[in-house]
């Protein structure tokens, strides 16, 4: 069904279908997953991931906080190296068994559609609407607690219980479709150092010409700049200051990098910093977002972003061996209603 009457310039919206939630993961056609699978030729295999206690603290996000372990309980003992013999005479069993509480995009992540929308009139009554990727509407597909109250739901009250989350653009819808294809690797960092530096369409350019990089339709984007790296040095205890001024970032305002990824047709861009763009952005109108990238990507053309990846192991090995291509396995959770998910990425050349 058709949500709009106009789409937003520059969007696809309704190029994949009116009612479609993958964007440019559509792309990922089974030929081009057969095609990436040729990238393994080594059977090396790299885990993408930062443990999920990183980067440590709230430095990076107030309102993102480390994971909870708790352990169960089983029948009033604790259900963490519970002796069952305790509970069942003769039983020789120890057991442990425990719950997360996790804030889903505060390490490794994919940001789903439902993540970042924006105020667009669909319907051309001159009142802008909250909306998202492919006209999916705020308070209609993708529900908001009805009080601040709502926010602190027992344990055990899920998705299909709960009174908010994302009835379409939800992350299962990745999940489901299983991320799989061809990664290809932007080593920003070799260029640029761990000095901040903000990389609009030129310098990613001279990067992709300097090192011979092409990039098709279809492939995953990995942009390396390092970041994770200075995260993981910092062992869970982060300096905020430090880190805004380290590393690669990309310049969400630069139209022609914007329009590149357009034209690019990347199946989804990641990377291993805070965000993939700079935040908070360079300085534009008054009217415009705060995250243009996000926007671009997200609300506009449909391309999920992974943030704080860990890819320098990697990126240092492609380059030692002078490839810039793998094949990549990247699913999220398949947890129903949620606007992002932790991810464990696989890279195997």
């Amino acid at each position: 069904m058709k949500r709009w009457l106009d789409r937003p310039p520059g969007s696809n919206w309704g190029d994949f279908g009116e009612d479609d939630q993958l964007g440019r993961l559509n792309l990922l056609t089974p030929d081009r997953v057969r095609e990436a699978a040729a990238e393994i030729r080594e059977g090396i295999s790299f885990s993408l991931s930062l443990p999920l206690d990183y980067p440590g603290g709230t430095a990076l996000n107030p309102n993102r906080k480390p994971p909870v372990l708790r352990p169960l309980r089983r029948k009033g003992l604790v259900n963490f190296n519970c002796l069952l013999g305790e509970l069942e005479p003769g039983k020789t069993d120890v057991l442990s068994d425990d719950l997360a509480i996790l804030h889903l995009q505060y390490s490794t992540q994919w940001d789903g559609f439902s993540h970042a929308g924006s105020l667009f009139d669909v319907n051309r009554d001159g009142i802008p609407e909250a909306v998202y990727y492919n006209g999916f509407a705020a308070g209609v597909d993708i529900l908001g607690p009805k009080s601040l109250e709502d926010t602190d739901l027992p344990i055990g009250v899920g998705p299909q219980e709960s009174t908010c989350g994302a009835r379409a653009l939800g992350i299962e819808k990745f999940a489901e479709k299983g991320i799989q294809g061809a990664g290809v690797m932007v080593d920003l960092h070799a260029h640029y150092g761990e000095s901040r530096t903000l990389i609009n369409y030129e310098k990613l350019q001279q990067v992709l010409e300097a090192d011979q990089v092409k990039v098709i339709p279809g492939d995953i984007l990995c942009l390396h700049t390092g970041f994770a790296e200075v995260v993981l040095s910092m062992q869970r205890q982060p300096d905020s200051e430090k880190l805004a001024s380290s590393c690669a970032v990309l310049d969400g305002r630069d139209e022609r990098l914007l329009q590149w990824i357009s034209d690019s047709k990347v199946a989804a861009i990641a990377a291993d910093n805070y965000a993939v763009e700079a935040y908070p952005a360079r300085a534009g109108a008054d009217c415009c977002a705060a995250l243009p990238l996000h926007e671009h990507c997200l609300f506009k053309i449909g391309v999920p972003l992974g943030e704080l990846w860990h890819l320098s192991p990697l990126a240092n090995w492609l380059r030692s061996n002078g490839r810039h291509r793998f094949f990549l396995t990247a699913p999220p959770l398949n947890l129903p209603g949620a606007v992002a998910s932790p991810v464990t990425p696989v890279a195997t050349v």
